[in-house]
């Protein structure tokens, strides 16, 4: 075979079922180690640019190799270098930069009513769509929003109302662009500095998806992570818990500027608002980091029962609860503060926006 011939190319969205069906699968980013350090695909193997000539034992070329680099550029020179070896390698469409905006689904049935999961693979965002009889919220979008609209035609649904579960400080919301297309009712709490039109959310209100099927927000005010976060109920099936309890952690505290006191805050809102929830209720929370595994056609959730048992920071009394999460808040979201000023309508959105939310989201304590 010729060079060119060795050469290939795979999508970030083949590359997100190959992750799940393919066991020989083996990816190379060639990116430096810094670079790597910073923000990578669970499970690939490092090898630097200027070193991958030198480094070729290291690459097993009797696998399917995958080549990532930030955009492409690099990892088509590293699969150049293989092939000049004869060894055959496919190059990552986009790199790390179309990585950011690949998506997956899964959806299943909760309180009569259908949640569809939304997950943001290269950031670990997590977003819904929960839906009955001829309508639908979406919780906590992203800035993609038709990918919200076809998960809503698909089932049939109009998106009567949309919801952020917070200030987002990690990636842009896209709440506002969907309200503006479809013509749903924003619904927010008053508590985090928003500077735009929308329904403020108080505690109790509920949103009504089709008979007997209630969207309930149980809590306007869970702060901690931020002053106006907000969970929201369905039923008594479902919980989503937005930065305030992931299934690997807690939200930081700390982005803010007021780490002691939001832990505080935050430890009352589990306690108060969260913990007292039956053991069934599952936890759907809008992150997960590298610790989480995330599968085709499994859910990025578990049942609040299971979380009490395995995270430390649910059995801690208050005063040790604090001192934990205000030492161990690590580096701060890529941009947190403008990405904060763009959620709350205080700078306008400029075309920059996706490079800008490039990197994982940290929003979780460590």
């Amino acid at each position: 075979m010729t060079t060119e011939e060795l050469i290939s190319t795979v999508s970030t969205d083949d590359l997100v079922e190959l992750l799940e069906s393919d066991p020989q699968l083996h990816m190379i980013d060639v990116r430096e180690p810094d670079e790597v350090a910073d923000w990578q695909i669970d499970g690939v193997h490092n090898i630097p640019l200027g070193q991958l000539e030198a480094s070729l034992g290291q690459v097993p070329s009797e696998r399917r190799l995958v080549i990532i680099c930030a955009r492409g550029a690099r990892a088509l020179q590293g699969a150049q270098i293989l092939a000049q070896h004869g060894v055959a390698s496919a190059v990552l469409e986009g790199g790390m930069g179309a990585w950011a905006s690949t998506y997956d689904t899964v959806s299943g049935d909760f309180g009569g009513a259908t949640v569809v999961q939304l997950r943001r693979r290269g950031k670990g965002c997590l977003s819904y769509v929960v839906g009955a009889g001829q309508q639908c919220v979406v919780i906590d979008p992203s800035l993609e929003v038709e990918r919200y609209e076809a998960v809503a035609a698909s089932h049939g649904w109009r998106i009567t109302h949309v919801l952020d579960t917070h200030l987002h400080a990690d990636h842009i919301s896209g709440a506002r662009d969907l309200v503006a297309r479809c013509g749903a009712t924003l619904l927010l709490s008053p508590s985090d500095p928003f500077r735009f039109a929308f329904e403020p959310l108080r505690d109790g209100r509920r949103i009504e998806l089709a008979p007997q099927v209630e969207l309930t927000v149980s809590a306007v005010s869970v702060p901690g992570h931020t002053e106006g976060s907000t969970m929201y109920e369905l039923g008594t099936s479902a919980i989503f818990t937005g930065d305030t309890l992931f299934l690997e952690s807690v939200g930081r505290p700390d982005l803010a500027d007021h780490a002691e006191e939001f832990a505080h805050q935050l430890y009352q809102s589990l306690h108060q608002r969260v913990l007292p929830l039956a053991d069934a209720t599952m936890v759907f929370p809008a992150h997960y980091g590298a610790a989480v595994e995330v599968h085709a056609g499994q859910f990025v959730g578990r049942p609040l029962g299971e979380l009490r048992h395995v995270l430390p920071a649910l059995v801690m009394d208050e005063t040790e609860f604090v001192a934990w999460a205000v030492a161990n808040v690590k580096d701060r979201p890529p941009n947190y503060q403008r990405i904060v000023r763009i959620n709350a309508g205080s700078e306008s959105l400029t075309p920059d926006a996706a490079e800008m939310e490039l990197g994982p989201n940290r929003c979780a304590v460590a």
